[in-house]
């Protein structure tokens, strides 16, 4: 990671996960905050960098954790844990260093929002440090029904969709096609309540998604593909984020 390894904002530290231990901590987290019977661990996670965010304030308990994993450009994007949900083509076009970021997670009992700050506060300082030119991944919605998010799904229609340029295509078998199914117009309250944190992180950047989301059984969660261009985030957008990671 050619990035400071530490990030300490008040009670809150952000570092580099530094071994097998490390790891298991972030793995044990993820199990906890997705629910899920069996440890949540996979091939990915011996490929990415490991982020830890722990409150001082309690013996440097673990709060939230995410993962990231580089690419050099977009004709390495097939690797990406994304691509296998998505049809990433279009992104093999792209040029510029790109970072997936996944499994971002904070602990059920923690709902302070300074922990998202201090953990895109982290993300920052490694994208503005290694030239990073596109964030991406999967955002994930909690459960497979779509009823409560259709305000939600509506706004990201209305207002967030992908350029055509580097729309994913879909790939998985069991997809909810939003962009072509709803015909409503969103409620902003109802939609922005019902929008997962991360993804409202990311569209308040100017982040946009893939027209489709996927129904991840598994994971019991909906989740639409998601990418942020670094060089399109709104000037006071990216001052905010820099006075965190400063």
């Amino acid at each position: 990671m050619a990035t400071a390894d530490v990030l300490n904002k008040g009670r809150y530290l952000a570092r580099q996960a530094q071994s097998p231990q490390d790891i298991a901590a972030a793995q044990e987290l993820r199990t906890l905050a997705f629910a899920t019977k069996q440890t949540d661990s996979d091939v990915f996670d011996e490929m990415c960098d490991h982020i830890l965010v722990e409150d001082t304030r309690y013996g440097g308990c673990l709060v939230c954790c995410f993962r990231m994993l580089t690419m050099h450009e977009g004709t390495e994007i097939t690797n990406s844990y994304s691509a296998q949900y998505y049809d990433l083509t279009a992104l093999q076009n792209f040029r510029g260093r790109m970072v997936e970021m996944g499994r971002f997670c904070i602990h059920p009992e923690w709902t302070d929002p300074d922990i998202i700050r201090v953990a895109w506060g982290a993300m920052t300082t490694f994208v503005d440090q290694n030239d990073v030119q596109l964030l991406f991944g999967c955002s994930s919605f909690e459960g497979i029904e779509t009823d409560e998010y259709l305000d939600a799904f509506a706004m990201l229609k209305q207002k967030h969709l992908a350029p055509k340029r580097w729309l994913p295509r879909v790939k998985a078998p069991d997809v909810f096609r939003f962009a072509a199914r709803l015909r409503r117009l969103p409620d902003a309250k109802k939609a922005m309540l019902r929008m997962p944190p991360l993804l409202r992180t990311y569209l308040m950047m100017g982040g946009w998604v893939s027209d489709h989301a996927v129904v991840d059984r598994h994971m019991n969660t909906l989740h639409v593909f998601t990418g942020l261009e670094i060089g399109a985030i709104p000037p006071t957008r990216k001052r905010l984020l820099r006075a965190v990671s400063g």
